[in-house]
């Protein structure tokens, strides 16, 4: 049986991606509470979504069948301790924070064992998501086919094993922001280029995706498939750029891990 009410501890970013990854798919829950400090934050989220019931007290979106922790990471804890008494005996709580482990996360909910972390990434906001789940033993098949419920018409929601969190993160749901501001670029050069925006729009669908089944998908090697296109105007600055992705990401990824 699908969740019947939903609450979030947290109103920013990561809410909203959800909220309207739902509202696209008409998948809304029958009841969605969110809590958050910021009142402004609760009421440019009621504008946008009027069914959603808003509160600065997290005591009404923390007694919900599903409770997702989606404070930034640096309040998760915080967080976690203010909901511990609140949470209802059959309740999941659906960490979104990297770091934060699930032993680490129960000893602050006061053994409350009922737990799951997931990855979630912007694209699901239109439904094209990737968001990972690693599930606490103490979920059964059940429990856990209600947590897909959730997150299938965001997108795809394999479930993992806790330690593939932290690569995750810095993979799929940090990934889009390696690639949007030259999806972009390469947008908007088009129109300066003299394609219509519609032209440009379809012209970058068809690249990106088409790209992507090319190298994953055509049985070529990674370098038969960079061999395909013989001009490269940008190939003196590909070290450069593999640099920062060999260095940079796995910093962060470091950073984040437990």
């Amino acid at each position: 049986m699908n969740p019947s009410s939903v609450g979030f501890i947290g109103g920013g970013r990561i809410t909203r991606i959800i909220l309207e990854g739902w509202r696209r798919s008409n998948s809304l829950p029958p009841h969605v509470e969110v809590s958050d400090p910021n009142a402004e934050s609760l009421r440019r989220l009621q504008t946008r979504f009027p069914s959603v019931a808003v509160s600065i007290e997290p005591t009404g979106a923390a007694a919900q069948e599903v409770v997702f922790l989606a404070t930034p990471p640096a309040n998760v804890s915080d967080a976690a301790r203010q909901i511990a008494p609140k949470l209802g005996r059959e309740s999941i709580v659906v960490s979104l924070a990297p770091k934060l482990t699930l032993a680490a996360l129960g000893a602050l909910l006061n053994g409350f064992g009922r737990l799951a972390r997931a990855n979630p990434n912007a694209p699901s906001i239109v439904g094209a998501g990737f968001n990972p789940v690693a599930y606490s033993p103490a979920l059964s098949a059940a429990d856990r086919t209600r947590i897909r419920s959730l997150f299938s018409p965001l997108g795809e929601c394999p479930e993992i094993t806790e330690d593939k969190i932290e690569a995750f993160a810095v993979f799929t749901a940090m990934g889009p922001t390696y690639l949007w501001f030259q999806m972009q670029a390469l947008r908007e050069l088009a129109v300066g280029l003299g394609l219509s925006q519609a032209e440009a729009d379809a012209g970058l669908r068809s690249l990106v995706t088409g790209a992507a089944r090319t190298l994953l998908d055509s049985g070529l090697s990674p370098a038969e498939v960079m061999d395909l296109v013989p001009a490269k105007p940008l190939a003196e600055m590909e070290p450069q750029v593999l640099e920062f992705y060999r260095t940079r990401i796995p910093a962060f990824h470091a950073k984040i891990k437990p």
